[in-house]
């Protein structure tokens, strides 16, 4: 059995994505936690918690790594999903929906799977409507 260490880094990070609606990145959780810890202990604590399933990593459109829980998943992170990244404000959300299934090539083994879904979020596209009308 695997044991993990519970640091204070490690349980401020993940209160801060478990309570979040959004994927945060690192400088996201870094400001969040106003100095408590360092670039280097934060990127190897996420790390970490992707290790033992308890939060999942998002590459962006813009190439940027986010992170989030998955509220669906009650003992870990075990599916892969669509993420909504919006173009305007940025934010990544986690979609409830599987990602679509594709064949590879003979002799490719598939690891990660990053599917997102690039636009506007509810909130800009209302913004966008309310400016133009």
């Amino acid at each position: 059995m695997k044991t993990i260490r519970n640091t204070q880094a490690r349980t401020h990070i993940l209160e801060l994505i478990n309570g979040s609606a959004i994927a945060l990145s690192q400088p996201d959780i870094q400001q969040a936690l106003s100095g408590t810890c360092d670039r280097v202990t934060i990127y190897r604590v996420l790390e970490r918690l992707v290790n033992d399933g308890l939060v999942h990593r998002i590459v962006n459109v813009n190439g940027v790594v986010n992170y989030a829980s998955c509220h669906s998943c009650t003992n870990g992170h075990f599916h892969q999903h669509i993420h909504f990244s919006c173009r305007k404000c940025l934010q990544v959300k986690c979609l409830e929906q599987s990602i679509p299934v594709f064949e590879l090539p003979v002799g490719y083994k598939k690891e990660e799977t990053y599917f997102t879904v690039s636009g506007l979020c509810s909130n800009c596209s209302s913004e966008t409507l309310a400016s133009q009308g």
